[in-house]
């Protein structure tokens, strides 16, 4: 089985995000920003060492892929940003693809959902539409994912080069779409692809698509679907009293605030099998982004973590899963990262390497 973490490319400077947020952005502003909102609150979250890296400097993905390798995460899944052959935040992809010295396994999320100033993907505020085109486009968008799809390091099941999309759903075509991948990868080296759909948050879709697996992103899959009917229909009324409080009375109260423990309790529930993939999370807290408008876990440690991550590595290991995504390697404007930071130092990353080592051989 193999550990991969999700990785998020947004931390260099872009023409857009200068546009939009102010000129020096990359996810570091948000971060460096952040304060406590109530007692005993971790913020803001600081990286170990003061390492507040450039995704433009090589060093960073040497380093990065050091890290990984040393504590037993097989690749990253970088998230790819497409939109209607308009692309974003593409860079520190196409650095690694061209520095083939590095050891870093890596495959494609595409994230196909709008930007938006709520952080949120949803349709409100849309500052960068997602829109699909035609074949023309979805041409032009294999032409460019086809070389990634040739690198040695990029990881493939059974020789087909792994492929993630974020929200089927909000894709019309999205079987054609496949389909046509599918038609345009015969004539290429690796013949076809994988095609994983990821279970998120957002509605899901029930058509009959033609994906070859499916996987569980959490914690927000299992936040919005697995909670039960009584408990979100309580966090939303208290949220909306949190959000009154704090417009009419100039509180600071954030607006959900939950058991990092009954997350994970439902995770483990769950079945999973050789065409559904687990799902792990380190942590959350988007107050950075969202502020009191924000989802924030307690309880999380490395000790918790590992405890949790330990038995879904084991039942994930006896149903035949072949990939573990771990939410995040390095989202730290929603509080869940691997990467070391001065709280914790390398607590998570040791999490999951004394995991994978202890079932290793067995």
């Amino acid at each position: 089985m193999k550990t991969l973490a999700f990785y998020l490319p947004q931390f260099h400077e872009i023409e857009e995000n200068n546009k939009w947020w102010g000129k020096g952005f990359t996810e570091w502003v948000n971060v460096k920003k952040a304060s406590p909102l109530f007692r005993n609150h971790n913020q803001p979250r600081e990286p170990f060492n003061d390492y507040y890296y450039d995704l433009l400097d090589v060093e960073t993905l040497k380093w990065q892929s050091e890290l990984a390798n040393k504590y037993s995460i097989d690749g990253f899944c970088f998230y790819h940003y497409w939109f209607n052959g308009k692309r974003l935040l593409d860079k520190p992809a196409e650095l690694l693809l061209e520095n083939k010295d590095i050891n870093l396994p890596f495959i494609f999320s595409w994230a196909n959902e709008p930007w938006t100033r709520s952080w949120d993907g949803s349709h409100r505020d849309v500052i960068m539409p997602q829109s699909y085109g035609d074949e023309a486009d979805w041409l032009n968008h294999f032409n460019y994912v086809k070389p990634f799809f040739e690198d040695e390091r990029y990881m493939k099941h059974n020789g087909k080069p792994i492929f993630l999309l974020y929200r089927s759903a909000s894709f019309e075509k999205c079987n054609e779409w496949i389909q046509y991948w599918r038609k345009l990868a015969k004539d290429t080296s690796f013949g076809d692809i994988h095609f994983v759909s990821t279970l998120t948050s957002f509605a899901q879709d029930h058509r009959e698509l033609d994906f070859d697996a499916e996987l569980n992103f959490e914690p927000m899959c299992t936040f919005e679907h697995n909670m039960g009917k009584i408990k979100p229909l309580v966090r939303k009324v208290i949220g909306r009293v949190k959000r009154i409080s704090n417009e009419k009375l100039n509180t600071n109260h954030v607006e959900q605030i939950l058991s990092y423990q009954s997350i994970w309790d439902k995770i483990l529930e769950k079945k999973y099998s050789e065409t559904h993939y687990s799902g792990a999370f380190v942590d959350w807290d988007n107050t950075p982004r969202k502020k009191t408008k924000s989802l924030v876990m307690k309880g999380s440690s490395p000790k918790v973590f590992k405890d949790n991550f330990d038995k879904l590595y084991k039942k994930s290991m006896s149903e035949n899963v072949p990939y573990l995504f771990i939410n995040a390697w390095n989202e730290w404007a929603e509080g869940t990262y691997l990467e070391p930071d001065k709280k914790n130092e390398y607590g998570y990353l040791e999490a999951v390497k004394d995991t994978v080592e202890k079932y290793k051989n067995r």
